[in-house]
């Protein structure tokens, strides 16, 4: 049996883990994980496009590897980037292709490129790490500095 039980690391930077099986119904349960720990977190505005992102990403282990299981990590890297990673033991690393717009599948990429500050793939000895990281805040452009009148210079 796989645990699915999401395992908190009390080191280190904030990061949240848990290990699904390779099954559709994993999808659902990833979405939930991500909505618990983004409100945990206090970033429910992320929630639905950390969602779409970890949909994504698992879909495509579902699809195109014969893994048994998946791991999905939640790290916040720092107070204003979140990464979302579905690791896996396969080798084959996700491509962006040219798509269809018209295709029922085959867009799952184009949604996490869209959607996340940045995504990639780290490749390991015992398979692969595909993440994305979401941009909590930004920062506001600074206001001019008010042009001084003959009022303010008296």
């Amino acid at each position: 049996m796989t645990s699915t039980i999401a395992t908190p690391h009390s080191i280190g930077r904030p990061v949240y883990t848990m290990v699904l099986p390779c099954r559709p119904e994993s999808v659902r349960r990833a979405r939930a994980f991500v909505a618990g720990v983004f409100e945990t977190w206090g970033i429910r505005s992320l929630t639905e496009d950390g969602e779409v992102i970890v949909s994504e990403l698992l879909t495509n282990t579902l699809d195109h590897t014969t893994c048994p299981v998946a791991a999905v990590v939640i790290e916040r890297c720092t107070d204003d980037v979140i990464r979302i990673e579905v690791a896996d033991g396969s080798h084959t690393r996700p491509q962006l292709a040219d798509h269809d717009a018209d295709a029922e599948s085959g867009r799952g990429l184009f949604l996490v490129d869209a959607l996340s500050w940045r995504w990639g793939c780290d490749e390991y000895d015992w398979g692969k790490s595909t993440w994305a990281e979401l941009k909590t805040m930004t920062t506001a452009p600074s206001a001019p500095d008010p042009v001084p009148t003959s009022e303010s210079a008296r």
